[in-house]
């Protein structure tokens, strides 16, 4: 395990690091100049479409793939006929995909929409054709098409052999003998459907392979380490002859943290036809050939005595999974943490469905674990007649009681109070049904969210050239979260120059190694090592400048030396100094350059064996403290008293997020994070048709997304201060910690405009009327 010691970086008045600064790959974006995956073409490139099954669980009996090799361009059909063989991945945690199933590998269905073809052609619109004519005959099998099927069975950790750890089952006190004691109980299920990341890049591969055995990928990766460990382990090849490049990804939400089967076959055809091939997943393969968040039912029990002070929480979480591998959404995580409660237990169940492995989406467990342990906190605040934010204040939890730790910190309680002050909570008056406008029924719901501070060693290198300029490189990628204009404010502060100098370059395996962008980590993992590379290049040239014959700062102790604008100069006197091209050139040298990690003592065998996996993820509670990012989310609805719509009028979110690097992209992510919870409360859902045992809505015309007019004005206050356990820039997660809660507040708010209490997502008219 990674060393967690650090020396705290300080960051002074004026520094370019906190500034709300605006993002700088902004234009590029607006105007065209980034590009994506699918806008790569490499000399020759050929392109791949899939073909996917029509039933959801069976054998293939016949493929016929006779016309569609005889169509124009068409330049191979690949089926598990003549498929060469591919290598099984491990499943995240311990490897890097979701999914350990490979394509074309059998004639077994798994799941309606899995891929049994890819036909490789010399256009897109050939490829698409020549698919179109590929005729598949199956001998259908028995099916589970989702959780609420008669014959779905449900296992537990006893049953997922060696990922028995992933199924993290937990228990404190008696809590049943606490229940049967409790003045007041509640027992109560919540639902959820499953939940797509749905972004506007659609997933992409594009790979070629050079004369030398070397695989260069261009894909739409949160993860470059991952996939780049993902296609080592596909095709048996040392990592040094992968590369994979991702400068600009269009959305990932989690579902892009791993590697999926599509970017093994584009790897696969362009070995087979020496040419370089490119695959873009089609819309409605969006859905079922990558990883949604699963459908889940959680079951909640809560005691507690007449004054409302929690005695017992029980919350068992189960989630469907696919037939070949596990994922658990850990909905129950949160509940063991969020209060004071000395009985506590939670528990994992799975159930096997034919559908595609599941995996993470913004907030994986607890964006759906805050929406039903918060909706019955409130459900437990309108038994008892107290106010929800008082219930949650008398039941606040001052230190982590499953790790037995304090908090490293905990804005929590501020979060409530401006919160409330913010939103005019006191003006809300408690009996449901009870505020209108007109013909629409006022409903106001708050709720409380917290999301682990999880982190992991990366690396970073910062450069400046012979030239003045300065760069930062890392294999980190910027999935829309800012990173790229972070990093150049971390180099900007070093140097004491505008971000607008720094160059930053990102998205490319062959710089230094950078954990997934996800799991609201990559800033607090990336952003130290960046400072101190930075620290490291700007000693170096101060060391040359005072070492430097016929320099004016020659002889001079370093330490009488500082740097700014591009230059060394002597602390005492700015204007005596030499610019950093000038010391670079005078001393015959291209570059200086610096590259740090914080991988600590580690050997460079188990680096490398962790290389593409979480092994050295360092949990919340991993030091002294225990470190989480927390929420207080307050939310207005109006609900339409004849037809029973709901529509979101306002909602704001106060925040502990540690220090704030940048507010702008900060804001901007917890603004999109809300946004996405909005969705999940109100629209979003794959539904199911049972009788055929596939999704009926793969696509964005009947997948419910909200859209502006959906989404009123949001609000987002920060009421944290720099975390000093966290990292040395006193950092916590924001990317995801705008989903918990948020979920919940809107149901509390339907509940009191309506005085009806819907516990099955997405709230639709129908459940109202």
């Amino acid at each position: 395990m990674t060393s967690t010691d650090f020396t705290p970086i300080d960051v002074g008045p004026g520094s370019p690091i906190g500034a709300a600064t605006s993002r700088r790959d902004g234009r590029d974006k607006v105007t065209g100049a980034a590009r994506y995956t699918a806008e790569f073409h490499p000399e020759g490139m050929l392109y791949g479409v899939l073909v996917t099954s029509s039933v959801p669980a069976g054998t293939i009996t016949a493929i016929d793939t006779g016309e569609a090799e005889a169509m124009p361009g068409v330049r191979a059909v690949f089926t598990h006929r003549n498929a060469p063989t591919l290598a099984a991945v491990p499943l995240f945690p311990f490897g890097a995909t979701y999914q350990s199933f490979v394509p074309l590998q059998d004639d077994r269905i798994r799941f309606s929409g899995q891929a049994i073809a890819v036909v490789v052609a010399g256009t897109f619109e050939q490829a698409t054709d020549a698919a179109g004519r590929v005729r598949a005959t199956y001998q259908a099998a028995p099916f589970i098409p989702d959780l609420d099927h008669p014959e779905a069975v449900s296992y537990g950790a006893e049953d997922c052999g060696a990922m028995k750890e992933a199924v993290p089952d937990l228990a404190r006190g008696d809590a049943d003998a606490a229940l049967a004691a409790a003045a007041i109980t509640l027992d109560v299920t919540y639902t959820s459907p499953r939940q797509y990341a749905s972004a506007m890049e659609p997933h992409a591969t594009v790979a070629g392979w050079d004369g030398d055995g070397t695989l260069t990928v261009w894909d739409s990766t949160q993860w470059l380490a991952g996939t780049q460990s993902a296609f080592s382990q596909w095709f048996k090849i040392p990592l040094e002859r992968v590369r994979v490049i991702a400068p600009y990804i269009g959305g990932g939400f989690g579902s892009k943290g791993g590697a999926h089967p599509h970017a093994a076959l584009a790897a696969l055809a362009a070995r087979e036809l020496d040419r370089p091939v490119k695959i873009v997943l089609s819309r409605p393969q969006q859905f079922t050939c990558t990883s949604p968040r699963p459908a889940t039912r959680q079951r909640i029990r809560l005691g507690a005595d007449a004054d409302g002070r929690l005695t017992a929480l029980t919350h068992d979480s189960l989630n469907e999974v696919s037939f070949d591998d596990l994922w658990v959404e850990t909905c129950a995580a949160l509940s063991a943490i969020s209060y004071a409660v000395p009985n506590q237990r939670s528990t994992y169940r799975l159930v096997r469905v034919n559908a595609v492995t599941p995996g993470a989406l913004r907030g994986p467990g607890e964006a759906m674990g805050s929406f039903a342990l918060e909706s019955a906190m409130d459900e437990l605040a309108v038994e008892l007649g107290l106010d929800p934010i008082e219930l949650r204040l008398r039941n606040y939890a001052e230190r982590d009681q499953l790790a037995g730790k304090p908090w490293s910190s905990k804005g929590l309680r501020q979060a409530y109070e401006q919160g409330a002050e913010a939103f005019g909570w006191n003006r809300r008056t408690p009996a449901p049904r009870s505020m209108r406008d007109g013909h629409e029924l006022i409903g106001w719901g708050m709720a409380g969210g917290v999301f682990p501070g999880h982190s992991h060693p990366s690396a970073a290198g910062v450069r400046v050239r012979a030239d003045g300029g300065v760069e930062v490189f890392s294999a980190g990628t910027d999935i829309g979260t800012g990173t790229y204009t972070l990093l150049a404010q971390v180099a900007a502060d070093v140097f004491a120059i505008p971000p607008q100098q720094v160059v930053v370059r990102l998205g490319d395996s062959s710089f230094p190694e950078s954990v997934v962008s996800g799991g609201s980590m990559l800033a607090g993992s990336l952003m130290p090592v960046t400072h101190q590379a930075a620290t490291a290049v700007r000693q170096d040239l101060i060391q040359l400048a005072a070492t430097l014959p016929g320099s004016p700062l020659h002889g001079r102790a370093p330490a009488e030396l500082t740097a700014g604008r591009g230059r060394v100069h002597l602390a005492a006197q700015p204007e005596v100094g030499l610019t950093f091209a000038e010391i670079l050139n005078g001393a015959g040298r291209e570059k200086a350059e610096a590259v740090r990690d914080s991988f600590g003592d580690l050997p460079d065998k188990d680096r490398r064996d962790a290389f593409g996996t979480f092994t050295l993820l360092r949990l919340p509670a991993a030091g002294p403290r225990s470190i989480y990012s927390w929420s207080a989310i307050f939310a207005e609805v109006a609900v339409d008293e004849d037809l029973g719509t709901v529509r979101l009028r306002r909602l704001l979110g106060a925040f502990d997020c540690g220090r704030i690097l940048n507010p702008a992209t900060a804001r901007s992510q917890l603004l999109g994070a809300m946004v996405m919870a909005g969705g999940a409360a109100l629209l979003e859902a794959g539904v199911v048709d049972s009788g055929q045992g596939r999704l009926a809505n793969p696509n964005l015309a009947e997948y419910m997304l909200p859209v502006n007019a959906d989404i009123p004005d949001i609000e987002v206050l920060f009421v944290g201060e720099p975390d000093p356990d966290s990292n040395p820039l006193g950092t916590k997660g924001v990317g995801e910690t705008g989903m918990t809660g948020t979920v919940a507040a809107i149901a509390i708010a339907v509940y009191h405009a309506t005085g009806k209490r819907i516990r099955d997502l997405p709230i639709l008219m129908e459940k109202l009327l």
